[in-house]
């Protein structure tokens, strides 16, 4: 006799209602603690060199002067405002990877008035044109795919993807008719002399005005999306449209203007690094962290907070990773792959905070 009764799967996927917020940083310490131990196993297989000189490695790289820690505040600022600038568009689950473009176009914004109105404004004045055209040249860009979304449903995220290569080849046009010196391909030191355009010291601190307008950001960025009514407009369509649109929320203005302000924060990203950090302008000056600021924003669940501590740490990792690859002579692929393994356990465990396994019982 045929048996037709279907066997039990062994594992079962079960999503968790809710764990608790210790419980959560728990999880994430141990997965931690788990990344450090298999990078510590991978280095000495691989380069044959104690991990504990290549730990202290990355903590001299990050913040082993003063000059390297405020370098890896400077850079966590910039990413942490990128992460901040996606956040709203990523919650109205328009899905845009776009970023590096918008921020690209901030820093052309900002890169042209330093050399063409440099010399012609006060410097008060044309910082603020720079931040002011930074935002609106990130905005542009963001609202085209966003318009077409609106009116045509098209697909955001190849759009936005492939905006990020025309800015790049916009970027590389600028280059030709800004190089200096000439024959370079290289735009250089905008204003070395003058200092025309560039953030100065805030309180004595090389990086104060970054630090002071990133924290207003972040902090107008959480007060938006969870205490003013368009911050409310943005959950619901994030949730279902046509569940805005029966609530009377106007779901094409919602978009637009969300996504608005998202590609605009972008924009400024691009004004901190030329006017606050570089003072120069080329096609790697966003530097991936259109993308990276992805990963920062979703692991953060939308955590403007979170994410501050998140861009940190990976900024922390980055900066050390680069210094370990000089001072032991290592393939630069090396330290990359320590970045990686770290991400791997750090975004994997929180597949354990969402979801638990549940195994098959025994049969009576």
């Amino acid at each position: 006799m045929i048996d037709n009764k279907v066997k039990e799967p062994l594992v079962h996927i079960v999503k968790r209602d809710n764990m608790e917020l210790w419980k959560k940083w728990t999880v994430r310490l141990i997965a931690i603690l788990l990344s450090l131990i298999v990078c510590a196993a991978f280095i000495v297989a691989v380069v044959h060199m104690n991990p504990v000189q290549i730990y202290q490695g990355i903590i001299s790289g990050a913040v082993g002067t003063s000059r390297r820690a405020w370098v890896t505040i400077r850079d966590a600022l910039t990413l942490l405002l990128v992460a901040v600038a996606v956040t709203p568009a990523f919650k109205m689950r328009f899905w845009n990877i776009g970023a590096e473009g918008q921020i690209l176009m901030g820093c052309a914004a900002s890169a042209a008035l330093m050399i063409y109105a440099g010399n012609a404004l006060p410097t008060g004045l044309l910082l603020i044109l720079m931040f002011v055209m930074s935002f609106l040249a990130g905005m542009i860009w963001a609202v085209i795919p966003a318009v077409f979304k609106s009116i045509w449903n098209t697909n955001e995220t190849l759009f936005t993807l492939m905006l990020n290569y025309i800015a790049m080849q916009m970027v590389t046009y600028c280059i030709v008719f800004w190089e200096n010196p000439a024959g370079s391909n290289t735009v250089g030191i905008i204003n070395g002399a003058t200092r025309a355009g560039w953030l100065p010291k805030l309180l004595g601190l090389d990086y104060g005005w970054n630090l002071l307008i990133v924290f207003l950001l972040t902090l107008f960025m959480y007060v938006y999306l969870k205490r003013s009514k368009q911050g409310y407009e943005i959950a619901v369509v994030g949730e279902s449209e046509d569940t805005a649109r029966y609530a009377g929320i106007n779901v094409r203005k919602v978009i637009l203007r969300t996504v608005g302000i998202s590609g605009g924060l972008a924009g400024l990203a691009g004004f901190l690094l030329v006017s606050g950090s570089s003072h120069t302008i080329s096609t790697s000056t966003a530097g991936g962290r259109g993308f990276t600021a992805i990963i920062v924003s979703w692991l953060a669940k939308f955590n403007v907070w979170v994410m501050a501590v998140i861009a940190f740490l990976l900024v922390f990792m980055q900066q050390g990773a680069i210094q370990i690859a000089t001072q032991y002579n290592l393939n630069e692929n090396a330290s990359d792959v320590v970045t990686g393994i770290i991400l791997f356990f750090v975004i994997g465990c929180e597949f354990f905070i969402n979801y638990k396994l549940e195994f098959r019982k025994k049969s009576a």
